[in-house]
């Protein structure tokens, strides 16, 4: 008889987060990070001035890089300002069965004038996310609205110049932002399914450091670019 994957027992099982549904986790953290103008200038990315206040930084961690309806987000970020401070909202998924109410609560954070930020997220992070409101039933809050995927303008102002357009390579290039014992994005999906097989958390903590980091960094590249509204070519 063919087996599926073992079981691992450990004792690190601490996902960090409060459970606001069975098997999903949340996080709320405000640091200080930057000041926003009240409009930040997006002519370089071919888009009208926006309120800062309009704008949510998101990233998913996911199962797979591949897509298609098998890839689900296990981790969503989201990030704005807040009263002069930066903060940062994720949720975790600690089970399969909780992905509906991820979804939900997820839904909950956007408007109508909501305007996204993301880094490849128009190719990658909102396809995913769109596929998956719908195998949910669900409406997909994202659709129609405006979406500042930073990516191409990077790619437009530096791809002569840089080795590539990762946001790695952004943050260290705009920010100076040099990461420390973090976890590779390819490596997050083994963190989770490690995790829901009884393994230890220390790698799924560590998925969540990263993706707070790449809001952070969202952040920064996007007001980075703001002070050079003018696109090249």
């Amino acid at each position: 008889m063919r087996r599926g994957p073992a079981t691992i027992s450990s004792g690190d099982r601490e996902v960090p987060g409060i459970e606001i549904a069975p098997g999903l986790r949340y996080t709320e953290a405000l640091v200080d990070w930057l000041d926003p103008p009240a409009v930040v200038e997006t002519g370089f990315a071919r888009m009208a001035p926006v309120h800062h206040y309009r704008l949510l930084h998101f990233d998913t961690e996911t199962t797979g890089l591949a897509g298609g309806t098998g890839t689900r987000a296990f981790m969503i970020g989201a990030a704005d300002w807040l009263d002069g401070r930066f903060r940062i909202r994720q949720l975790t998924l600690t089970t399969m069965a909780a992905e509906t109410a991820m979804l939900r609560t997820f839904a909950e954070w956007l408007s109508g004038d909501t305007v996204l930020v993301s880094y490849n997220g128009k190719c990658y992070d909102a396809p995913l996310l769109a596929t998956r409101y719908r195998l949910a039933r669900l409406p997909n809050p994202l659709a129609g609205l405006a979406h500042l995927d930073l990516l191409h303008p990077v790619r437009r102002h530096w791809k002569r110049q840089w080795p590539d357009c990762r946001l790695a390579t952004a943050e260290r290039q705009l920010l100076g932002v040099v990461r420390e014992d973090d976890l590779p994005g390819a490596e997050a999906p083994a963190a989770w399914l490690t995790y829901l097989r009884g393994g230890p958390a220390r790698n799924l903590r560590r998925v969540a450091a990263h993706n707070a980091q790449d809001l952070k960094s969202l952040a920064g590249v996007l007001l980075h670019m703001a002070r050079c509204p003018a696109s090249p070519g």
